[in-house]
């Protein structure tokens, strides 16, 4: 199971801090709603909202950032 998570959070054998922010903001994101919905807790909107926008925020990064590693393979391969 750690082997999951260390491959899970690095990218070419570091561990990536954007990914593990992403994830804890998530996992954070999960309880304030399962706390919401199930245990009568309020979260306040303004705490949840600015949440969600960190985990939309790492997942896009680390989408383009794939993106952008295919289009350079590409160029470079194109240039050979």
């Amino acid at each position: 199971m750690g082997k999951f998570f260390k491959a899970m959070f690095s990218e070419g054998g570091a561990v990536s801090s954007k990914r593990v922010v992403t994830a804890m903001c998530l996992f954070f994101m999960l309880i304030a709603f399962t706390s919401n919905l199930f245990c009568g807790y309020t979260v306040e909107q303004h705490m949840f909202e600015s949440l969600q926008w960190i985990v939309m925020a790492g997942l896009g990064f680390t989408a383009s950032e794939k993106f952008s590693e295919i289009i350079s393979n590409r160029k470079n391969q194109n240039h050979e």
